[in-house]
């Protein structure tokens, strides 16, 4: 879980750190990808009582804020350069 924590914003700062739209939009998505992950790790975690119903509404929650944010910019930078892709 940590790991897929970590990397959501690493993701986003390698793509804003390329030379190219077209990158940062791939790495937006592998992004997206692991918050994607992350929710499932939640999933799991909750339903083997690692997480009580406070934690994992929670958890989950500020997850699929990051998801909606994650994929609302993607569908910005894909307007920008002319593509459509989510």
């Amino acid at each position: 879980m940590r790991r897929a924590a970590v990397s959501i914003p690493s993701n986003i700062a390698e793509g804003f750190g390329r030379a190219h739209e077209k990158e940062l939009i791939h790495f937006l998505y592998v992004s997206l990808g692991s918050a994607s992950e992350l929710d499932t790790q939640l999933i799991i975690c909750h339903n083997i009582d690692y997480l009580n119903d406070i934690q994992f509404e929670e958890l989950l929650s500020l997850n699929n804020e990051i998801i909606r944010m994650l994929s609302a910019l993607i569908n910005k930078r894909n307007d920008f350069i002319g593509h459509s892709k989510t």
